[in-house]
């Protein structure tokens, strides 16, 4: 086994279509944040993205992308915002996770939504979460009928709420595949505003991301397509969804919807609308990502397990960052599996949200221009 490393700018087109077969001959490599476009994505605003390709008997037969920090600390690329990470590889390649990073020249990889089935990976696992999943099967049929059939308990109240919609805003129509930049700048100021609401870290009011979902949108490649799909009430735009699809798979990552409309559950709406237009246009299955969220438990036919841990050499640069980012990553674990805690935790960030809201709402008023952060 031989492995180097690259700036996802140095791959060449050979390297690329064999990173793009690797996906094709496993399954669980389909998902297309495991696509090498995001990785070069990601690349273009994160200097510290690097590509390792694992040659045996030259030819490349695995690739890990990764971003690298000071004092060799790396994670996985796009770590927080990849909801599938791993490395790579044709069936039957092996590999040592301590030779990988040696060659990497790192001191820790992390990861949070790495791929089960990578076994040099194993031991290096701290905890296993549900990722659930929507299996859908391709197909023509009209929405009310798929809706009926896949979910017959949600269907009374999703259609009579969208007629509902249709009455008082006006005529309901879905787009999967919106080519206007401007809904995909409505849908970020709404996730933006949703984040801030509800307490979270506004992922929007940092510049890569947004440069990076504005990048990804205009990708339109076999393994890699940037979908917004639009809710609309007549000309208005009521929710919206933006993901990565490959051939199979569609990653459900950013949803948000119009906050003036929520007795319609338009978020609802969308994450249903969505799932049937992916079936009409090939996909086999809709990602929802890791996490515990109710609307998952409704959507989902099965889940998929996804891991999170480190993988380290022995080097002080290591010790410093489990010390650091263990800990956390334990306490948020802890609160998100007990609905004791994590109901009430939920309910502390809804309110600090609403403050800080409040805080920036006056601050407008005031000064006639928002606070900036």
């Amino acid at each position: 086994m031989r492995i180097t490393t690259h700036r996802p700018g140095e791959l060449t087109p050979e390297l690329l279509g064999a990173w793009r077969r690797a996906m094709d001959e496993s399954p669980e490599y389909a998902n297309p944040f495991l696509a090498p476009e995001f990785a070069l994505g990601v690349g273009h605003f994160r200097s510290g993205t690097r590509v390792a390709v694992l040659r045996e008997g030259g030819e490349p037969v695995g690739f890990l992308p990764y971003e690298r920090g000071p004092f060799g600390t790396g994670r996985a690329v796009g770590l927080g915002l990849s909801d599938c990470q791993a490395l790579v590889h044709r069936p039957g390649v092996t590999w040592r996770a301590e030779e990988l990073l040696r060659a990497c020249g790192l001191s820790i990889f992390e990861f949070d939504h790495l791929v089960q089935e990578q076994r040099p990976f194993e031991p290096h696992v701290t905890g296993t979460f549900a990722s659930p999943v929507i299996d859908v099967k391709p197909g023509d049929g009209r929405y009310p009928e798929w809706l009926r059939s896949t979910y017959p308990g949600l269907a009374r109240t999703t259609l009579k709420k969208e007629r509902r919609l249709g009455r008082d805003i006006g005529e309901v129509r879905f787009v999967f595949d919106e080519r206007d930049p401007e809904a995909l700048r409505t849908l970020m100021r709404w996730k933006s505003a949703q984040y801030r609401r509800t307490g979270r870290m506004d992922r929007f009011s940092r510049s890569w991301i947004v440069g990076l979902v504005g990048h990804l949108f205009h990708i339109r490649e076999e393994h890699f397509t940037g979908v917004l799909s639009v809710l609309y009430a007549g000309d208005r735009p009521v929710a919206a969804h933006f993901g990565p699809r490959s051939s199979t798979v569609l990653a459900a990552w950013f949803t948000a919807y119009d906050p003036e409309l929520p007795s319609y559950s338009p978020g609802l709406m969308m994450h249903l609308r969505t799932a049937e237009a992916a079936a009409r246009h090939g996909v086999t299955l809709v990602d929802l990502g890791r996490g515990d969220k109710e609307y998952k438990d409704w959507l989902k036919t099965r889940e998929l397990r996804v891991g999170e841990g480190f993988v380290a050499r022995p080097h002080p640069a290591a010790i410093a960052r489990r010390l650091w980012r263990g800990p956390v990553r334990g306490l948020r674990n802890t609160v998100l599996a007990r609905p004791w805690l994590r109901d009430p935790a939920d309910r502390l960030l809804k309110a600090m949200g609403a403050v800080r809201t409040r805080g920036q709402e006056a601050t407008v008023v005031r000064t006639g221009r928002p606070r900036s952060g």
